[in-house]
Order: C-alpha cells, then sequence, then structure tokens
C-alpha cells in the first residue's frame, strides 16, 4: 500500500463530487455577491451625490472587516460545524446585500442625503463584512477534511478558481440584468446567494458532532518564508486588480458609451434577439450598469475557455503559465484606454481574461507547490486571503488616482502587472519545483 493509499491518508469527512460541486457553486455565488458591487454601486452612489472616494471607502471599509473576520470565523467553523457556517454565511451575504440595496434605492430617491446617506451606507455595509466571511474558511476547512494529501491541492484549487471565477461573472451578470433595471443585478446575486444557502442546507452532510482529528494539517504562519512571498505576490496582483473593478464602470460612463447606445453594435445584438433595449434603458446610469457588464463578460468568457479549454487538459507548467498572463493582462489594460470604441475596449478585456485565466492558477499552484504535500490545504487557505486583503487597498487607490485623471488606474495597474511579470521571468521561473 503506498503512502497515497495509507488509512492515515483517507478522507477525515468524504465528501461526494456533487456535494463538493455545490460548496464551488456556493463560492461562485460569494464571489459574484462581493465584486457586483464594483458595478452597481459605482455609478448610483455618485448619481446619489457620493464623491468616487466616499464610494470606494464604503466598500473598502466592508472588505477590510472581511479580511479581519476570516480567521475568528474559521474558528466558529470548527466550533459550530462546517455546513451551519456556510448557510449562515451565504444568507448573510444575500440579507445584508438586500439592506444595501434598499438604502442605496432610499438614497436615489432622495429619502435620505448628505452625511446621513454616507453613513447609512457604511452601517449597512459594516454588517456584510462582519457576517458574511464565513463561507471561505468553512469551505476550505471542509475541502481540506475531503480530500487526501495527494488530491488536496486540486481540491481547494477549484474552490480558488470558483470564487475567481465567481468575482467576474458577478460583474458580468449585470449584463443580462441591466436592461431591467440598474438595481437588478443586485437582486440576481441576493437570490443566487439565497438559493445557494437552501442547496448547501440540503446537500451536505452535518459537520459539528464528528470527532476531530489530529491528522488535519496545522495552520501556516502568515509569515512563513515559503509561503509569504506567493501571498505578497498574490496581494499585490490583486490590489491592481481591485482598481480595475471599481473605477471601470466610472471610466465607461465617462467616456459617453452609454449616451450613444442606440448606435452601437450591442443594441443591435439585442435587437436580433427581439429586445429592444433602448426601451427598457431609461437613463445612463443603467447604461453604463450595462456595459460595464458586457466589459467583465468578455473577461469571464475568455478565463473560462481558456482555463478548461486549455489550462485543465494542458496542465502546463504554472512557472511558465504566470508571466505570460501578467503581460497579458498588462497589454489589456493599456490597450483599454488607447482604443476608444466600445469593441476595442471589449477586445482589450478578452486579453486581460486570458492572461487572468493563466497567472490566478499558476500563482496558487506555485504557493502551494512551495511547502509539503501535507501542509498544502494550509498553505492553499493562507493564500486564499489574499483577495479579500487586496481589496481592501484596490479599490480605494483606484478612485483616488481616477480623481486625478481617469487613465491612471488603468496604466498603474498595467505598470505593476508588468513589474510583476518581470519578476516572475527573473525569480519565480528560475525555481525548481517541489
Amino acid at each position: 500500500m503506498t503512502e497515497q493509499e495509507s488509512p492515515a491518508d483517507k478522507p477525515l469527512r468524504p465528501l461526494t463530487p456533487f456535494q463538493q460541486a455545490i460548496i464551488a457553486l456556493a463560492s461562485v455565488a460569494m464571489g459574484a455577491g462581493m465584486t457586483i458591487n464594483f458595478v452597481v454601486v459605482a455609478p448610483l452612489a455618485r448619481q446619489a451625490g457620493l464623491t468616487e472616494i466616499q464610494v470606494a471607502g464604503i466598500l473598502t471599509l466592508s472588505a477590510a472587516i472581511y479580511a479581519l473576520m476570516i480567521p475568528q470565523w474559521g474558528r466558529w467553523a470548527d466550533r459550530f460545524g462546517r455546513k451551519r457556517v456556510m448557510v449562515f454565511s451565504l444568507s448573510a451575504m444575500g440579507i445584508t446585500n438586500m439592506a444595501f440595496l434598499f438604502a442605496l434605492e432610499a438614497a436615489l430617491a432622495g429619502a435620505i442625503t448628505g452625511l446621513t446617506m454616507f453613513f447609512t451606507l457604511v452601517f449597512v455595509r459594516i454588517w456584510f463584512g462582519l457576517l458574511s466571511p464565513g463561507l471561505q474558511p468553512a469551505s476550505m476547512a471542509a475541502m481540506t477534511d475531503a480530500t487526501t494529501p495527494a488530491t488536496r491541492a486540486a481540491g481547494l484549487g477549484m474552490l480558488g478558481a470558483a470564487m475567481s471565477i465567481g468575482s467576474i461573472l458577478g460583474p458580468a451578470g449585470a449584463t443580462i440584468l441591466a436592461p431591467f433595471g440598474a438595481l437588478a443585478p443586485l437582486w440576481g446575486s441576493i437570490i443566487l446567494c439565497l438559493s445557494c444557502g437552501v442547496l448547501v442546507a440540503f446537500a451536505l452532510p452535518k459537520t459539528r458532532n464528528k470527532r476531530q482529528s489530529a491528522a488535519r494539517p496545522t495552520p501556516l504562519a502568515m509569515r512563513d518564508p515559503r509561503v509569504f512571498p506567493h501571498l505578497l505576490f498574490l496581494f499585490t496582483y490583486f490590489v491592481a486588480v481591485g482598481m480595475i473593478q471599481q473605477t471601470l464602470g466610472w471610466f465607461i460612463e465617462d467616456r459617453g458609451y452609454a449616451a450613444g447606445f442606440a448606435e452601437t453594435p450591442l443594441s443591435i445584438g439585442f435587437e436580433l434577439l427581439g429586445i429592444d433595449v433602448r426601451l427598457l434603458i431609461d437613463s445612463v446610469e443603467e447604461g453604463t450598469v450595462l456595459f460595464t457588464g458586457v466589459a467583465f463578460a468578455c473577461l469571464a468568457v475568455m478565463m473560462v475557455f481558456i482555463q478548461f479549454g486549455y489550462v485543465q487538459p494542458r496542465k502546463p507548467d504554472p512557472r511558465g503559465m504566470l508571466p505570460t498572463g501578467l503581460f497579458l493582462i498588462a497589454i489589456g489594460y493599456v490597450s483599454a484606454n488607447l482604443l476608444a470604441p466600445f469593441w476595442a475596449l471589449c477586445l482589450a478585456f478578452l486579453i486581460v481574461g486570458a492572461g487572468a485565466a493563466l497567472a490566478v492558477p499558476a500563482a496558487n499552484a506555485l504557493g502551494s507547490l512551495s511547502v509539503d504535500r501535507h501542509e498544502q490545504g494550509s498553505a492553499a487557505a493562507l493564500l486564499a486571503a489574499a483577495p479579500p486583503a487586496g481589496f481592501i487597498f484596490g479599490p480605494l487607490l483606484g478612485a483616488a488616482l481616477y480623481q486625478w485623471a481617469a487613465p491612471l488606474p488603468l496604466y498603474a495597474s498595467a505598470s505593476v502587472m508588468a513589474i510583476l511579470g518581470v519578476y516572475a521571468v527573473l525569480v519565480v521561473a528560475r525555481r525548481p519545483l517541489q
């Protein structure tokens, strides 16, 4: 019997492929629920009278609380059970997003204004950061228990990929729902989160009363010298991504794409489907949500295509994937500003999507492979903190740069990606794989 087949390496709490897929779907819903606000809230909150810095400050504060609460929710998942925490987290995300939607509607209607509006939105969003972070640590723990050391990296990688895809599909989903109202995408994410909570509640087994095993890997310290460079690398990457997700809606609105919607190929495309979107979109803000969603949809489609059409079947060396992906993202961001037509911006984000599909899995894989096999679960869980930590600083930095000059977030993010790409070529690519 090999080491991988020994009794000590059997899963602590096995899950069927269907149950693991449900957890992955919940991660997609969580990623979508977190990032759809960048598409919907940014233009609408500015319409309600908030500045770019105020909008970014609201989202940044909730992201900071979210990141800080992840370890505590991990402990509560051990105490109360993975399933209960996952269901509670998905339900909390749906309910707090609903409360934020109602507060935003009141602001748009003029029922609350000035500082009252700002602090109401801050107060509601704080509860999102406090109550919804449990899914990530609970799902990571459940997947760790359901895998062996030989399959753990793949299992946890699936959750990371699901969260990343959700973070892109959320804004992309605005494309479908924006014609029914600027706030319709938020309602879509709310329904998705609550529905996934119900699925998790019925599909997963109970976990609270199961005996805890000493075989579970000990959590790695954040400053572990093997993992910390990869964690810092991913954190920097997601700071750059956060700058774009915060400001792209403003960039599209200020370029006037939505104002000239009736003459665009996008409008003609909807008409070919029998939908006269011009009758449904009655404001520039709704058009901005639609156009921003289309840009993110291009990114998402290419990301999924590359991930499942190339990365999964070919399994290329992550040391080569990483710099290639980063340089593609840098090219895409620069092209998005230099090329004026909207179709060219969509082409630029197709390039960004191809790069992201290569860079993110490669960075996570290299971080996981930097430790011993029995520590891969802990390394993956630690690396999973990089996206929310990056979104603490990225949106605020992007908003500050945007107020100075609209193209700056795109150029700054492209510069960061290029620097990371050079580092990947000169340092990461020369390291041997474990």
